[in-house]
């Protein structure tokens, strides 16, 4: 019998840096990981659907002074986001190693760990200070500027990491590195 597929999760705020490091990783690992993003996931939305009620509607507050992006999810968004928890699965019940660069909260994992029962699995943490990542969301140009700042005090609340790594500290190709090393991928 075939070892169950390998599943590592970056978990963290846009523009921390995870498809970096998830990039960086599948050069690292000696076995072959997929990399299934979740951005790839909302840009199989139609261009209307991007900001629309039944999906994702991004709504700009203000946060200390500063924007903040609050994001509501309607129905199809709910289905999109399901569907994607399924995919993850379906591709690792056939032997995929996968690498999933997610923006998930503690409620996300629920569903993720009923789903991804015996696989090995493991969750790691990407953090960086808020005014670094909010200077590369700025620089970025194709995010919406206070998504990171909604995020950053409400998205690991709750969650438990078998690692975490800083990438204000640490390239993307040293935290590949680390996890590879930590998770001997």
């Amino acid at each position: 019998m075939s070892k169950p597929a390998r599943i590592v999760f970056l978990n963290g705020v846009g523009s921390v840096g995870k498809s970096s490091i998830a990039k960086a990783l599948q050069t690292l690992t000696t076995e072959t990981f997929l990399l299934v993003a979740m951005d790839s996931f909302l840009e199989m939305l139609p261009l209307p659907m991007q900001d629309h009620p039944d999906t994702f509607l991004y709504e700009t507050l203000e946060e200390d002074g500063h924007p903040s992006v609050e994001i509501k999810t309607g129905p199809v968004g709910e289905r999109v986001m399901k569907g994607m928890r399924h995919a993850i699965a379906a591709l690792a019940a056939q032997g995929n190693n996968l690498i999933v660069d997610e923006v998930m909260m503690a409620s996300d994992w629920s569903e993720y760990a009923r789903l991804l029962e015996g696989f090995d699995v493991v969750k790691v943490g990407v953090f960086a200070p808020l005014d670094v990542i909010e200077a590369r969301e700025r620089q970025r140009g194709d995010r919406l500027i206070g998504t990171s700042r909604r995020q950053y005090d409400r998205l690991h609340r709750g969650m438990r990491y078998d690692l975490e790594v800083d990438t204000s500290r640490a390239t993307a190709l040293e935290c590949a590195r680390a996890i590879q090393e930590r998770f001997r991928l």
